[in-house]
């Protein structure tokens, strides 16, 4: 009887595990390889020489947009274990000239949240500005990119929330909106309020297009007080009831001259007339520049404003070493080629002026094996996160991007910057170039001028105030590799000039001394 018994045990026990293996089969097969298939190439992230990446079936597909989905709610959710809060603030030297942020009226949690971040000295514009923005003040600020702006404002924008706080604010309520002109921009400006909110308790929320709308429309389900955006997305979830601009007590308009140039400024009136009326909230505007537009949004969206002016020291840093080459077009490629293999570098950023050309070249590079990503409007926003993302750990080593798609990137460790086409605008030049030597490291630049190219000198030496010379290149720079030859030899872009118009095929002259 026992082995009776012991025989239907085991039966049923082999029957229950025969079950468990083939739930959890159906399971694994539910389940994207993503973490696998997702980056198929080399340990930089793109394929090894001679491949290109496989396909996933569209199985992996649907997974990898569940899990678009699931990310697009919080794109940078806060840390699980905060980092724990010192008994006391560091005793910061006074320094004669310099501003501590300890010379201000902060809330005790966002000065931790500043000293966490290793910040002890005010900019020069944050010196200028914090008094009036803290005193409630409208401000138009002229302010390039690097100069503190964002921390100046979210400063002045945590210290007007600490001092009124409205614990039954209703969901989807801002108190604080931040226009910005790029998703990347909007997501860096979350990024620093959600670090200096590290040891205070406030709600932060980033909403742009690219992302999935539903996803993101809950994260505007709860108490918000600072809300970044893009316009467009702003309008969208305004419109569609979402969002309630009614009680927002401040707002920022950053970059203004970007928002100008990208057609941006008639949605930033719709959105501001849904705001309360200047005089009763505080507004804050920053731009590179102070063209006559500019000056006309600012009297449109600013009451009684006090105007702050500031210019970098330098207007490129001294930490940047700027090399000029001569080259035709057609030796675009191969200068870059040279520049990849030959120079030592931790990360590097190629620019260039159009998407289409771009992609040629990036092609070009992982046709030769070069572990490289391409950045662009065209690209869905998930994988531009990813991409920044695997570029600031150092999983990628070299973007390629537009002025547009680089925009709002900060990221550290960028040691080379390569203008494969020089910007039109002067101003271009010098947000590029300042995405290396950050934070006092060493970087370079280096900048091909072909003949199209050269028309564009004089205005960045004007800009810059330096006179540069150009070098000729070496027969060796500007002759493709031999095991790169047949790599590239039916490459799209191999019969294409790489020019910026395709039409220029001889050296520049340009400040050949």
């Amino acid at each position: 009887m026992f082995n009776i018994l012991k025989s239907i045990r085991d039966l049923l026990l082999k029957k229950r595990n025969t079950q468990q293996a083939a739930d959890a089969k159906n399971v694994s097969g539910k389940r994207s390889s993503a973490p696998r298939s997702k980056y198929n190439n080399s340990a930089a992230g793109q394929p090894a020489p001679g491949t290109q990446p496989k396909r996933k079936r569209k199985r992996s597909g649907k997974t990898r947009n569940e899990n678009q989905e699931v990310k697009a709610v919080t794109p940078f959710p806060a840390p699980k274990v905060k980092p724990e809060r010192p008994a006391a603030l560091r005793e910061v030297p006074e320094v004669a000239g310099k501003k501590r942020f300890l010379d201000f009226p902060l809330p005790e949690a966002i000065q931790f949240g500043i000293q966490n971040m290793n910040f002890e000295y005010c900019t020069p514009i944050q010196a200028e500005a914090l008094p009036e923005l803290l005193a409630g003040r409208d401000l138009g600020g002229k302010a390039q990119t690097g100069t503190g702006k964002t921390a100046a404002f979210l400063l002045a924008a945590f210290t007007r929330l600490a001092n009124s706080p409205k614990p039954e604010q209703p969901s989807g309520t801002p108190r604080v909106l931040v226009l910005a002109p790029t998703r990347e921009l909007a997501i860096q400006i979350h990024k620093d309020a959600e670090a200096i909110n590290v040891f205070a308790d406030f709600n932060n929320v980033v909403v742009f297009g690219g992302m999935d709308h539903d996803k993101q429309r809950k994260s505007l389900q709860q108490q918000i007080d600072i809300l970044a955006g893009t316009p467009g997305r702003i309008i969208d979830y305004v419109r569609s009831g979402a969002l309630d601009l009614s009680k927002v007590e401040l707002l920022v308009i950053d970059e203004a001259d970007r928002m100008l140039d990208m057609g941006f400024i008639p949605d930033v009136r719709r959105i501001v007339a849904q705001l309360p009326e200047k005089g009763v909230r505080q507004t804050m505007l920053f731009s590179a520049t102070l063209e006559p537009e500019i000056m006309h949004l600012a009297q449109s969206f600013l009451h009684d404003p006090v105007m702050v002016e500031t210019e970098p020291e330098q207007v490129v840093g001294a930490t940047i070493e700027q090399t000029f080459y001569s080259v035709a077009g057609s030796e675009k490629l191969a200068m870059l080629l040279y520049i990849i293999k030959n120079e030592p570098f931790e990360r590097m950023i190629i620019f260039g002026n159009r998407k289409d050309k771009n992609m040629d070249v990036f092609e070009s590079l992982q046709k030769c094996g070069i572990a490289v990503e391409l950045m662009s409007g065209d690209i869905a926003q998930q994988k531009r996160m990813r991409i920044l993302e695997d570029f600031r750990s150092g999983k990628v080593k070299i973007v390629i991007a537009t002025d547009v798609a680089a925009r709002g990137i900060h990221v550290d460790n960028v040691s080379l910057v390569v203008n494969y086409d020089l910007p039109e605008r002067s101003e271009d030049y010098v947000h590029r170039i300042g995405r290396t030597g950050r934070a006092g490291q060493q970087g370079k630049a280096v900048s091909f001028i072909c003949e199209y190219g050269a028309y564009y000198m004089p205005d960045i030496e004007k800009y810059v105030g330096e006179t540069f010379k150009s070098t000729l290149p070496t027969a060796e720079m500007v002759e493709i590799p031999e095991e790169y030859k047949e790599l590239l030899k039916n490459q799209r872009s191999g019969r294409r000039n790489h020019d910026h118009r395709g039409h220029s095929r001889g050296r520049s002259n340009h400040h050949r001394r």
